[in-house]
């Protein structure tokens, strides 16, 4: 793997497309950025390039086509140098089913499979596809790789992985859990057990991956042996907008009892729902904290029922470890907000945790270390690195095309 060449990494969203420009040795990020809000009149296009920052504004009909061709002008022009180092392609996909154990070279045959997972990601999976035909299309000579949330979670044991339902509808329609955030649960593995100074096969971890999205992962000798999402992105902790665990009996009431629609009950589960819908204010953990402090009922409330929630996940995963060497915060609730882990490991005092107050405080997001309090169970932050594992496995993959 050559140290000067880079790789282009794409992570399309509903309405947005993330980039960024990396260097899969070092994890050096060159150029990143986002066109966000695509279809909606405040639509735009903002990238971090050598230091310096630019934005500008889209047009309302701009897509993923639309943008991507954008970058290929900029790549001409303001970023040259970049385009010239480019080896691959990467392409973050949330759900590969139970087709993709690893990241794959993009073809027919890996498109036809993402497209047959696109009902277990509605809001994410439809989104990825045009972004992998908007970049074959622009970047036509360069390799391009399937990089899958779901993968690392590929090696879960039955007994964590299926729900108790009928066996054939897993045996006929592969109805299970699969679990996200893989990329991530990953490198906190890795990263982890660099800084416990053990092999990554002989360090168990449970990682909490907190964001809008959030899920927590027991990692057992290096391998993901349960994790809270399941079968959709929609199970598990409470999450930005997301419900999380519920009755299953609560969608039968909502539709008999209430009228709702299923496209209606779709939206209040996935975008209504979580801390926002708890609080009425704001899906955003910041928000939420500043007007906790100034009283609002609401905020207090919502962020109390995510860390009392992420708590009792956190003890249950002490089952399949058996042996906790870490308890790591990543993501970016997990590495900004010293209030969350505050609380969190309050609910969690009864098992040992204590953290280290002043170490608690400091600033994380561009830094990693331990929290918690000598002689006690150790607690780590650690800013993920999602961006790296996928360039890490586009470079080593698009080697074996040349």
């Amino acid at each position: 793997m050559s140290e000067q060449g880079l790789v282009l990494i794409f992570n399309c969203g509903s309405s947005s497309v993330k980039f960024s420009v990396l260097n899969p040795c070092s994890g050096v990020e060159h150029l990143a950025g986002v066109a966000e809000a695509l279809g909606n009149a405040k639509a735009n296009l903002r990238w971090r390039y050598q230091d310096t920052e630019d934005s500008h504004k889209l047009a309302l009909d701009t897509d993923y086509t639309a943008v991507i061709s954008e970058l290929v002008r900029q790549f001409g022009t303001e970023w040259a140098d970049l385009q010239q180092r480019l080896i691959a392609v990467g392409h973050r996909v949330v759900h590969g089913g139970e087709h993709f154990a690893n990241s794959v070279l993009i073809n027919q045959n890996v498109i036809s499979c993402i497209k047959k997972c696109c009902d277990l990601a509605p809001l994410h999976n439809p989104a990825a596809l045009k972004g992998i035909y908007a970049a074959l299309n622009a970047f036509p000579k360069l390799p391009q790789v399937a990089v899958f949330d779901t993968a690392f979670h590929q090696g879960m044991p039955e007994h964590a992985f299926l729900y108790a339902l009928p066996y054939e509808l897993y045996e006929k329609h592969r109805i299970r859990r699969y679990g996200m955030h893989g990329s991530s649960h990953q490198y906190i593995s890795e990263r982890s057990a660099e800084l416990l100074d053990k092999p990554v096969d002989r360090v168990n971890i449970i990682s909490a991956h907190l964001g809008g999205g959030a899920s927590i992962c027991a990692v057992k000798e290096g391998r993901s042996v349960d994790t809270s999402m399941g079968l959709t992105p929609l199970e598990g902790l409470v999450m930005g907008s997301r419900c999380g665990d519920l009755d299953p009996g609560l969608i039968l009431h909502l539709e008999q009892a209430l009228g709702y629609s299923l496209a209606g009950i779709e939206e209040l589960l996935n975008r209504e729902s979580g801390m926002l819908g708890i609080s009425s204010l704001s899906s955003d953990c910041r928000e939420l904290e500043n007007a906790a402090d100034k009283g609002h009922k609401g905020a207090g409330l919502a962020l109390e029922i995510f860390c009392y929630r992420l708590a009792k996940y956190i003890a249950a995963y002490t089952v399949p470890l058996g042996s906790v060497d870490a308890l790591v915060f990543t993501g970016g609730i997990g590495e900004n907000s010293s209030w969350i882990r505050g609380r969190t490991i309050e609910w969690l005092s009864l098992l040992g945790y204590r953290l280290d107050p002043h170490l608690n405080q400091r600033p994380y997001s561009h830094a990693e270390g331990l929290i918690s309090q000598q002689n006690t169970p150790k607690v780590l932050v650690i800013p993920t690195k999602e961006e790296w594992v996928i360039a890490r496995d586009t470079a080593r993959l698009a080697q074996h095309t040349q």
